[in-house]
């Protein structure tokens, strides 16, 4: 199993799909990666040498920011809104949507499972 940016990659999927789990890789940077590392397609995991896996991992970690620099600056981010005061700050600050959602009705995702009023009967 080979260890790509501290995440445990798959090794009976293909390079393109594996990639995909580490967090802030998608399909796109997956096959920058994979051009970048001159890597087929239709390559496996199991198949790449320990050379080939030595190559991804230092472009990932030339070029990319990925896993927990990632998720630090994205909370970094989140908690400068929250600071600032602004709109987007405040939303997050409630856990309410931030985008410009509609609240009276959905919005059951941001804001947890619906809370009974007491006293409202009739």
């Amino acid at each position: 199993m080979a260890r790509i940016a501290g995440v445990n990659i798959p090794t009976n999927k293909r390079v393109l799909v594996a990639l995909q789990y580490i967090h802030g890789i998608g399909p796109a940077k997956a096959r920058e990666i994979c051009d970048k590392v001159h890597i087929p397609d239709d390559r496996r995991v199991a198949q790449l040498s320990d050379a080939e896996v030595l190559q991804i991992r230092e472009t990932i970690d030339r070029d990319y920011m990925v896993e927990g620099d990632l998720r630090r600056e994205v909370a970094m981010n989140i908690k400068r809104l929250m600071d600032l005061g602004c709109y987007r700050g405040l939303r997050h600050r409630r856990q309410l949507p931030v985008r410009g959602q509609r609240t009276h009705t959905n919005a059951r995702t941001r804001k947890g499972k619906a809370k009974p009023i007491a006293g409202k009967k009739k």
